[in-house]
This record gives structure tokens, C-alpha cells and sequence, in this order.
């Protein structure tokens, strides 16, 4: 697959990525290299990454506990803790090793500590590889409340190796698939009609690769999501709450991202059905697409009342205005789209029906 060049970082992919970071270390000549990973990662991923690694820098491994519920300014913390006594200085690299909670805060970590050092992401992840690992967001969680800490950053580069979705079971992969099917929902009816003809052991090389070919054009065009970017926000108005809402019920009863956002997106389709043109049989399209997918969610109405209360934390808002990434069609969104309340009961009327 060619790499995807742009004016700040570029995204490299399978045995390319480990000659250009390869490369990369040798010209830099980097004071220290530090991985930081989750103990998943550390088990299934880091020796196959240390096995093509080519530096006589002086390495040093840094593990945090796997999980959204660690996506918090306490871990970031620690490893600053760890970082300083291990001698990081501006001149250091970090590389996050691991899905979308690594990169996420890996990012953060390096974004701050020192005014800053230079990162690389290595997602193991479907979802960090098509959307958490692309386009500079870092950050945190506020208590159960999601990204709501955080700066715009982009790493040196970013390496997409597909080997390392060997490691996920099928739920993590699903979850990742989401935001792909959300890639084409906001840019293409036509990837949105390839990815629903995808099946279970169908290679997804080329699929990861225009993912991350439509999210970082849509970055490019708007680095610091001012207007365009936040079409790669659709479902994630609702999405979002939703995964908060179930993160604080505890670990047991948390939903993965991709999971909330099909959620999201169906509710959200209604919700551009009733707004902004979406037509009925595309808008089905939708709910069975994602219903075929992930099972079901049960809400009740205390669910529904807290997760909307949730909706006036979203990034999106301005002026006290709930604003929301809502479909014309499939393969065209429009944003900063203002709903009625009344109309949130009725999306998971809908969603339930």
C-alpha cells in the first residue's frame, strides 16, 4: 500500500513503516527512545515491534493498564513521573505502541511534558488505525466524560501495520469497523456500499487505507476542526454520551467506541431523516447495516434522560447550542445542525423499534 504523504506527517504502511522509522531514528539521532504500551500490547505486540527496530538508542519501555477507565489525567501523571526520572528530555522520542487509548494519550503525554517532544503512532488497533492514530486529537477523559482535556498535535509519522489485528478478538475489530462505516456514511456511498459486502475474513489492507485516505484528507482541509472536520463527528454527538453513560455503570457494563457510535449513528440518521433531507430507505439502510453488526442495546428511561443531560458536554457545543453532524445523503453530511429535544426521544423510539 503507498504511503499517504502530507505537509506535517505522513502514514506509512506494513514493512515501509519499519524501514522509513528506521530511517527516521537514524537521521534524528534522538537523545532517548521510549514505547509506551498498555500490558496487551506489551504482551502481543511490542516484541514483534522490537524485533524490527534498528537504533543503538538506548530503549526504555513504559506499560500502562489497558482500558478506557485509565484514559485519565492521573495515568498521564505517572508516566510523566516515569519519563522525567528516566531522564526524557525535548530531544527524546515517544512511540505509542496500542490501540486508541495509547495513541490518545500517548499523544497528551508527549504534547506537554516539557512544552512538548516529538511522538510516532503505531496503532494495533482497527480503530486507532482508521481513527484514533490520524490527525493530531490527543487527550484525556474528565471523569466519565469523553476527550474532554486534550490538544492538537501531529506525531512524526504514523505506521498502519495490519499484522497486529491478529492479536483483537471479534468485538475490538467490529468496533474499529464502525468508524469506517462512518467514513463512508460522511464521504462515500460507494465505500459505504463496499464495506457492507465485507465479510469476516476478507483481508482489510485496502479498506484500512482509504479510511485513513478520507479522514486525513478531511483533515487536511481543516487541521483544528474550525469547519469541515467535524463531519467525522457524525454519531459521535450521541455516541459519545452514550459511551460516558455506560463507562461510569462501571467496566462490566461499558460499551467499546465503535459499539456507542453505531448506536449514535442510527440515532443520528433518524435524526437527519427528520432535519436535514436524509430519505427513509437510506436511513434503513443504515439501521440494519449497523443492527446486523452490533447487538442491540436495552435502554431505559432513566438511560435516555442521563444521556441526553450528557449532550451539553460535547466538544461541538458553542454558546450553550447542542450542535450536530447530520446527513443529507449517504456520502454527504452537513454541519453545526441545531435539534429540537423532543426529537432524542423520539431517535431511540426508533432505534428500539
Amino acid at each position: 500500500m503507498d504511503a499517504i504523504i502530507t505537509d506535517t506527517y505522513s502514514v506509512y504502511f506494513n514493512e515501509e513503516g519499519y524501514r522509513v522509522l528506521n530511517q527516521h531514528l537514524k537521521k534524528e539521532r534522538y537523545s532517548k527512545l521510549f514505547v509506551l504500551t498498555d500490558e496487551n500490547t506489551h504482551r502481543d505486540c511490542l516484541p514483534v515491534f522490537l524485533s524490527s527496530l534498528e537504533t543503538n538508542l538506548e530503549v526504555e519501555i513504559i506499560e500502562m493498564e489497558a482500558g478506557e477507565i485509565h484514559k485519565t489525567i492521573d495515568t498521564c501523571v505517572q508516566i510523566w513521573h516515569a519519563l522525567s526520572e528516566l531522564g526524557a528530555d525535548r530531544r527524546s522520542l515517544l512511540i505509542n505502541l496500542g490501540g486508541g487509548v495509547v495513541t490518545d494519550l500517548g499523544g497528551f503525554v508527549a504534547s506537554t511534558f516539557k512544552r512538548g517532544f516529538p511522538f510516532i503512532n503505531i496503532p494495533t488497533s482497527l480503530l486507532a488505525m482508521v481513527d484514533a492514530s490520524i490527525g493530531g486529537k490527543t487527550g484525556v477523559d474528565l471523569g466519565n466524560l469523553k476527550n474532554q482535556i486534550g490538544v492538537i498535535r501531529q506525531p512524526e509519522m504514523v505506521l498502519v501495520i495490519p499484522g497486529f489485528l491478529e492479536t483483537l478478538e471479534k468485538r475490538q475489530l467490529n468496533s474499529g469497523f464502525a468508524e469506517m462505516l462512518k467514513h463512508g456514511l460522511i464521504s462515500s456511498g460507494k465505500y459505504w456500499g463496499d464495506l457492507k459486502d465485507v465479510k469476516a475474513n476478507d483481508p482489510m489492507d485496502p479498506y484500512i487505507h482509504t479510511s485513513v485516505m478520507i479522514k486525513n484528507q478531511i483533515v487536511l482541509e481543516d487541521p483544528t476542526e474550525k469547519d469541515m472536520r467535524k463531519v467525522l463527528n457524525f454519531g459521535h454527538t450521541l455516541g459519545h454520551a452514550i459511551e460516558s453513560h455506560f463507562l461510569e455503570k462501571g467496566e462490566d457494563k461499558a460499551l467499546l467506541h465503535g459499539e456507542a457510535i453505531a448506536i449514535g449513528m442510527i440515532l443520528e440518521g433518524y435524526l437527519s431523516h427528520r432535519i436535514s433531507g436524509l430519505g427513509l430507505h437510506q436511513l434503513e439502510d443504515i439501521k440494519n447495516t449497523f443492527l446486523e453488526r452490533f447487538r442491540k442495546v436495552n435502554f431505559t428511561e432513566a438511560d435516555k434522560h442521563a444521556i441526553i443531560e450528557l449532550l451539553k458536554f460535547d466538544k461541538k457545543n458553542t454558546h450553550g447550542t447542542i450542535n450536530f453532524v447530520l446527513l443529507k445523503r449517504i456520502g454527504e453530511a452537513v454541519i453545526d445542525q441545531q435539534v429540537s429535544e423532543d426529537l432524542f426521544m423520539e431517535a431511540f423510539t426508533y432505534y428500539e423499534e
